[in-house]
This record gives structure tokens, C-alpha cells and sequence, in this order.
């Protein structure tokens, strides 16, 4: 990418792309988007997360940037920590679309994520940040009564693909089905919300076209976004889908290949 025209944003997925198998972020990655605010150019990072999951985060940014979290549904501040809705799945769809998860796949655990936290029914079973603190357990109208950031589904029976797979078409007309995961769990933000979406929304707010954005990423929920980006790649360890959608493939998250890209672009 050397001589290439430098990006005016660059926008990046977190977990497997940028943070490590061993959860961390190294801190040649940290000084290439130093790199990128010295040039000029802005970047995002754009997660399945939620805000709670990102003050670490921020803070290995000194806390600089912009985050967009749960799959483009929500914006967090960098800098104070606010959280703000973009998009919101409304309760009669959430309603529906947990009753058509229950039918499809006898056993499924359902989570819900607010823009304020999150609950879970009786069979979710949470890992990574929510184990030991998976929210408050309720039932189906409960967790439905109020709109929600992100729909999530656990069956530890199925992979991811099959599981979005077999929900994804059910659920097309009520919400955005994807996943990020090999644990047998799958996403849902609101119908028309990606990753994709959220950046779209940044860049033309900075006056940055598509033609202009580097985006990195590794599952599916990556999709839309490097789609969408004039250049896109994939880290050497994202799922086959990503590996092909992507306009190239670099290192992989612990051979930190985007800090890689990124100092060749921002020397």
C-alpha cells in the first residue's frame, strides 16, 4: 500500500483484529493510530461490544477516538465515557423475535443488551467480561419491555454458522442477524444497523467519502463494514467469509498485521 493515497479514516473491528488471543492490545498497535491523529486522518473503533466492555479500552487510547459499540447500535464517548443511542431494536419486535428464537431452537439461551446494561434468561451461559456478573436473570416479557441495543442467542449445540444459518432468515424482517463468535452464539442488532451503518455515519459527518476509509476486520459482523470501505482487510486469522470478502489479507491479530498496514500508511 505504499504510495497509495492515505486514508482520511480508518476504522477497525476490536476483539481478534487489534486486541491479542491474550486479550491485549500491544502497544505497537497503540502508537500506529498515534501514527494516523499525527497525519490527520480519524479513526474508529467499531465493536460487538458493549460500552461497559470499552473503558479499558479507552484508556489504552488515552482515551482519544471514537467508539461505536454493539454492532454500530450504540456511540461511546472516548473521552467521558457517555453513551449515546443510534439505533434501537423497538420492544414488539424484540417480543417476536425471542418467540421465534424459542421455537426454532428448543434450549436456546437469550441475553438482551440496553444501552445501560444488560439481563438474560434462566439458560444463557455468559463468558468473557459477563462471567460471574451475566446481569439480572428474567423472563421473556421482561427482558422485552424496553428497547434494546442488541438481541443475543446462545446454543452451545450448534456453531455459529449453522446457528445464523438456521435464524437468520427467520429473523431478516424484525432484526440484522450475525455473528463474531465460535461459541455457538449469535447477534441481532436493529434491521438496517452494521457496523457498516455506524462508520458511514461518522464519515459523512467528517466529510470523508467511502473511497477515503481503511477498514480492518475478522467474523462476520465485520462484513458490512469492509464491504462498504474503499479498502478493506482481513487479519490472517478471520473467519473464511471475511478472508474472501476482503480487498487483502495482512497478519494476523498477534503478529499485529494492522499496526503493520498502518505504519506503512502513515510512515
Amino acid at each position: 500500500m505504499t504510495g497509495a493515497p492515505r486514508p482520511r479514516l480508518v476504522a477497525t473491528d476490536l476483539d481478534g483484529t487489534i486486541v491479542r488471543e491474550d486479550g491485549t492490545i500491544s502497544a505497537r498497535t497503540v502508537a500506529a493510530f498515534s501514527r494516523v491523529e499525527r497525519a490527520g486522518a480519524r479513526f474508529v473503533l467499531v465493536t460487538g461490544r458493549p460500552p461497559r466492555a470499552m473503558r479499558k479500552i479507552a484508556g489504552t487510547f488515552a482515551h482519544r477516538g471514537t467508539a461505536i459499540c454493539s454492532n454500530g447500535a450504540l456511540a461511546y464517548d472516548m473521552a467521558t465515557g457517555e453513551v449515546t443511542a443510534v439505533e434501537l431494536i423497538p420492544p414488539a419486535q424484540l417480543a417476536k423475535a425471542v418467540r421465534r428464537l424459542r421455537e426454532a431452537v428448543p434450549g436456546i439461551g437469550i441475553a438482551v443488551e440496553y444501552p445501560d446494561g444488560r439481563a438474560v434468561d434462566r439458560l444463557f451461559q455468559p463468558v468473557m467480561i459477563d462471567v460471574g456478573n451475566p446481569g439480572p436473570r428474567l423472563d421473556d416479557d421482561a427482558l422485552t419491555a424496553r428497547p434494546a441495543a442488541k438481541l443475543l442467542g446462545r446454543h452451545l449445540g450448534y456453531s455459529c454458522d449453522d446457528l445464523l444459518a438456521l435464524t437468520g432468515p427467520l429473523l431478516a424482517d424484525l432484526v440484522a442477524v450475525t455473528h463474531s463468535s465460535a461459541r455457538g452464539l449469535i447477534e441481532a442488532a436493529p434491521v438496517g444497523v452494521s457496523k457498516a451503518t455506524a462508520v458511514a455515519r461518522v464519515a459523512a459527518a467528517a466529510h470523508v467519502a467511502a473511497a477515503e476509509v481503511i477498514a480492518f476486520g475478522d467474523q462476520p459482523n465485520d462484513l458490512p463494514l469492509l464491504t462498504w470501505a474503499g479498502t478493506s482487510c482481513a487479519v490472517a486469522n478471520a473467519h473464511p467469509r471475511v478472508l474472501a470478502a476482503a480487498t487483502r489479507v495482512i497478519a494476523s491479530n498477534d503478529d499485529d498485521g494492522v499496526a503493520q498496514v498502518l505504519e506503512s500508511l502513515y510512515p
